[in-house]
């Protein structure tokens, strides 16, 4: 069997054999296969499309290209559970979520992945975190699930390594959008990881890469379905990416924004609010799927009390310092985040309501000022980002911001600013707020 006679069969629409998919597989794992042959099978893929049968042979043959993790024989505190974004710019939610579900009695193995494009990646947020480790063995990943309930990491160089190849790649070579490779590339990190339980959160809008609702839908069903017949309970939230989740976007700034929710700072009434009920309900739904709950509103009700009690804060703290990062990373995390050189407000050209944003331009101005990757290789900075931004509806004008720039220099924060300034729109009147929860999806 041939590489190029595989890519050749994908690029010419026919349906590849499971035989043929788990060759080419093994060929991204072991290195047979080139980066250049690999860039071909994405974008054939991304053209053509494949059916469920090849989607569910590609998910299984990437997760088993490495180990599969097994919780039969560990102390956990709960069931195994995760949840997933499909990326958007301001998604920080990872981070909260996986210590309120490990303060309600579950077990979070979290396998996160680096930015793709123009959306944030969680791993690349917990990397800004001095000492975190977020490549640790198997024994220390295992160890810290067991001892403090989630533990937030990449890939281990045993998990799912034909993903871990081919998500790099697609992240250089605009194959990202394509709801196959989307699916087992989430998929098998996922069931690679062991789960009892799955919660998506699937995004549409300018900052998704499923632009409609429509496309999300699909997404979620491919994911329900695949995920769901490889014998791992899941369900998906469709969710909305018009606009920057929460206030800030960035890596280092996200996890001051996840630390001072986690942290209660200035109260309940200080949250954001579509942030805090995108954690809610993926937290609440998460625990429903488990099966620790019987309802989604008595899981958000706990939630909620793991918030107010301070308990999934601890949690975060543990997981933190029992991954090397700082033990008092929660009340000094100015001394162990990277901080920027400049910070400037950006004003609007003129006065009136944020009537709309285009996220991914936002996430866009993030990877130029050095905030995410353009080549594989390329090491990205931490420090940069924006805060305070102003959600849609919001009143802006001289005294008021569209956000603060954090850039390397004044001449790179000047960029930025005009950048996001074009990315937002500016009306004189608010427009009508949308839900951020849309629909549920189940198996």
């Amino acid at each position: 069997m041939l590489p190029q006679e595989v890519i050749r069969a994908k690029r010419d629409g026919r349906a590849l054999t499971e035989q043929e998919i788990a060759f080419f597989v093994a060929g991204i794992t072991d290195g047979t296969i080139s980066e250049g042959q690999a860039a071909a099978f994405a974008m054939a893929v991304f053209f053509r499309g494949m059916s469920r049968a090849e989607t569910v042979a590609l998910t299984c043959a990437m997760r088993d290209s490495g180990g599969v993790l097994d919780w039969s024989d560990a102390d956990l505190p709960g069931p195994p559970l995760d949840k997933h974004s499909t990326g958007g710019v301001g998604d920080k939610v990872s981070l909260m979520l996986a210590p309120i579900v490990a303060a309600c009695g579950g077990a979070v193995p979290m396998i996160s992945g680096r930015g793709l494009g123009h959306s944030g990646g969680t791993l690349d947020k917990m990397d800004a975190i001095a000492g975190y480790t977020t490549a640790p063995d198997n024994a220390l990943f295992r160890r810290v699930v067991c001892e403090v309930g989630c533990a937030v990491i990449g890939q281990t160089s045993d998990l799912a390594p034909a993903d871990r190849r081919l998500y790099a790649i697609r992240d250089v070579t605009a194959t990202v959008e394509s709801i196959p490779l989307i699916t087992s590339s989430i998929l098998s990190k996922k069931l690679s990881a062991g789960l009892a339980g799955l919660v998506m959160d699937v995004k549409f809008g300018s900052g998704a890469f499923m632009g409609t609702a429509e496309d999300a839908r699909a997404l979620a069903e491919s994911i329900v379905a695949v995920a769901n017949g490889a014998g791992c309970r899941t369900t998906a939230l469709l969710t909305d990416m018009n606009q920057v989740l929460g206030t800030t976007a960035g890596n280092a700034v996200e996890v001051r924004e996840a630390i001072a929710y986690l942290a209660g700072e200035g109260g309940p009434d200080a949250r954001e609010p579509r942030q805090h009920e995108v954690t809610m309900a993926l937290s609440a739904e998460l625990l429903v799927t488990g099966g620790l709950f019987a309802s989604v509103a008595d899981a958000r009700a706990a939630c909620e009390r793991a918030l107010a009690s301070g308990e999934a804060a601890v949690r975060f703290a543990r997981m933190v310092a029992a991954l090397g990062g700082p033990a008092d990373l929660m009340e000094r995390p100015d001394a162990y985040l990277p901080l920027p050189e400049v910070t400037v407000p950006v004003f609007p050209a003129r006065s009136g309501f944020v009537a709309a944003e285009d996220a991914r331009a936002i996430g866009l101005a993030i990877v130029g000022m050095g905030g995410g990757r353009v080549r594989t290789d390329q090491r990205i900075d931490h420090a940069v980002g924006f805060t305070r931004m102003a959600p849609v509806g919001a009143a802006v004008g001289p005294e008021r911001p569209l956000c603060l720039v954090h850039a390397r220099s004044a001449a790179q924060a000047e960029a930025a600013a005009a950048e996001l300034r074009a990315a937002i729109t500016v009306a004189d009147e608010p427009p009508t707020p949308a839900p951020v929860v849309l629909e549920r999806i189940a198996g």
